[in-house]
């Protein structure tokens, strides 16, 4: 079984989504970040489970998708451990976050 782990770009990801949704309400942005992350639990089991990021097909990076948001991460072979990249809302154009944030 392979581990999760999250990038710190993943993390301020999460922090910043937590933000938006906490100015309505603190308790369903709490809630909302734990099911996020629950979310992600099953890859530690099937870390080939999410599709392939059809933008970024080339890099091999995979998807998880979480109600609006793209969770998205790369499998480390060969001990198959799980890296969360980033978290991103569906409608943003993931290909330019990309190449911005992570120089590719």
């Amino acid at each position: 079984m392979g581990k999760i782990k999250w990038t710190e770009k993943a993390s301020s990801n999460l922090y910043a989504i937590h933000d938006y949704i906490a100015r309505d309400s603190k308790t369903y942005a709490t809630r909302f970040i734990k099911s996020l992350i629950k979310a992600t639990t099953k890859l530690e089991i099937m870390p080939h489970c999410g599709r392939i990021v059809p933008e970024l097909e080339s890099y091999g990076f995979r998807e998880v998708i979480f109600q609006n948001y793209r969770i998205v991460y790369r499998v480390i072979e060969p001990n198959k451990h799980v890296e969360i990249l980033a978290v991103v809302h569906g409608a943003r154009e993931i290909k330019g976050i990309f190449r911005q944030e992570w120089e590719l």
